[in-house]
């Protein structure tokens, strides 16, 4: 709005009114000047104008219908007659209530016109701080309680703020304590299952050194059993490590080979690359990601497959080496068990003192067999089996067997070649041990592996509840392969 001026009649002193340059008074200004913005800044000045009216402050007539008519323009805007306050609107300290039958009054809001209302309450402030010299000291102790008021906050919110992080960094090394204490925990645990499967072994061999050693001496020979199981249990735990290291280093020579054959022709597609399998080492903590397959795409579930052709080379006497298998587990025990419930081929029931045997033939598709199992509420011993043998069929089946028979196997390898008894023929297929059979917490998580296939032949996955006189086992099962 184009700048103008009103004179108002009865003697009152001219207003000036100002549009565009007045409407958008820069707030930044007031806040460096007053420490205040605009807003803020009135209402202090129409609290200051209140109180000090007729005290401290002492107006004109004039002076004060010039501040009466913006403070009705900050809050009405322009001056419209339906829209007016009843009578007494412009006695703003209250002590007049016939101004408003004074025309000049009207007239001095009317004279506004257009005025925006940030311009009314910067004008308000102008003709304040102008007519009265405690209005500035004011504002300043105001301004200074605020920003006293302001620090205290800040100082609270950082208080609150360092509290806060003390308390997650407190709960962080708690957590990382709890996770430290159990990951000893389950290593302590793996490691006395696995000792007390190597004393179970060596039970009968060490008892007998030991009363070879020391005769009549129970003392002797229990301290020198203790010893020869320490002894075999650092042994096997150092030839393991080397068989991880060995799978490991034959994993790598492996990719690097396959890197380097198919880099001159196409590259496969990314759905039939996978990853190698986490390897895990006993006695440490077991990692819970899974290796990166499609499993969809590259593998075959439980059961029959087809289209596969058993072709071995005639004269083939010699068994081919083969790498260390990969186990690790998952967290997700519930979810496994409730994908597997409704497949009946996939739960077993494994009742006391029994062997179940998983036999997996090998497919002409596949490079890597994968498994995984659960089982409720009690644990299960698992081992992996190598049968070096030609199969009908690729059909995947289960052979259940008690305690007593597998006693009778282990009698029969130990008197095959006794020649006071005679050689008996064994028409067993030659089997290789890829897992040992132990005892696994697979009530508490899902347990996984892999093993790249040595050839052709059948997987035999054992699941072992011999020594258990009483419970029965309820298995849940996976096993599929990867190309």
């Amino acid at each position: 709005m184009a700048e103008a001026e009103q004179s108002l009649v009865n003697g009152v002193t001219n207003i000036s009114v100002h549009g565009n340059d007045k409407s958008k008074e820069d707030g930044d200004e007031f806040a460096k000047s007053w420490g205040f913005n605009l807003p803020e800044l009135y209402k202090l000045a129409v609290r200051f104008f209140k109180e000090k009216d007729g005290k401290a402050l002492k107006l004109t007539y004039k002076d004060k219908l010039r501040l009466v008519a913006y403070t009705k323009q900050a809050t009405y805007g322009k001056y419209r007659n339906d829209v007016s306050p009843e009578v007494g609107f412009l006695d703003v300290v209250g002590n007049d209530r016939s101004l408003s039958t004074n025309p000049s009054e009207w007239q001095a809001w009317q004279a506004l016109g257009d005025m925006s209302q940030s311009t009314a309450m910067a004008e308000f402030v102008k003709q304040l701080d102008s007519l009265c010299p405690l209005f500035r000291p004011f504002t300043e102790a105001h301004s200074a309680e605020k920003q006293e008021q302001q620090r205290k906050k800040q100082e609270e919110e950082d208080r609150l703020r360092r509290e806060a992080e003390e308390k997650e960094r407190q709960r962080r090394e708690e957590e990382a304590q709890k996770q430290l204490e159990l990951q000893k925990q389950k290593q302590l645990e793996q490691e006395m299952q696995i000792r007390a499967a190597l004393n179970q072994q060596t039970a009968v061999q060490f008892a007998q050194y030991a009363q070879q050693q020391y005769p009549n001496n129970k003392q002797q020979q229990d301290e020198l059993i203790r010893q020869l199981q320490e002894q075999h249990y650092q042994q096997y735990m150092q030839q393991v490590y080397q068989q991880q290291l060995l799978h490991q280093q034959q994993q790598y020579q492996q990719m690097h080979q396959q890197a380097s054959n198919t880099a001159p022709t196409q590259q496969a597609p990314a759905s039939q690359q996978m990853a190698p399998p986490p390897t895990q080492q006993p006695g440490s903590q077991q990692s819970e990601t899974p290796p990166q397959t499609n499993v969809n795409s590259n593998v075959t579930p439980n059961g029959p497959v087809e289209g596969t052709t058993e072709k071995k080379q005639e004269g083939e006497d010699e068994m081919p080496p083969f790498a260390a298998a990969s186990m690790w587990t998952r967290k997700d025990i519930k979810e496994f068990k409730e994908s597997l419930h409704k497949d009946k081929d996939s739960v077993i029931k494994i009742g006391s003192g029994e062997t179940v045997t998983v036999r997996v033939p090998t497919h002409e598709d596949g490079t890597c067999l994968f498994w995984e199992f659960a089982t409720d509420y009690y644990d299960i011993g698992f081992g992996v089996y190598f049968e070096w043998t030609v199969s009908p069929s690729t059909t995947v089946s289960v052979t259940v067997s008690e305690s007593s028979d597998e006693e009778e196997f282990d009698e029969e390898q130990d008197t095959k070649n006794d020649v006071e008894q005679g050689a008996k023929k064994d028409d067993r297929p030659p089997t290789d041990e890829i897992i040992p059979v132990y005892r696994r917490d697979c009530h508490e998580e899902v347990y996984c592996g892999s093993h790249a296939y040595p050839g052709q032949g059948v997987y035999l996955l054992k699941f072992d509840n011999s020594y258990s006189l009483w419970r029965s086992k309820t298995l849940y099962y996976r096993v599929y392969y990867s190309r």
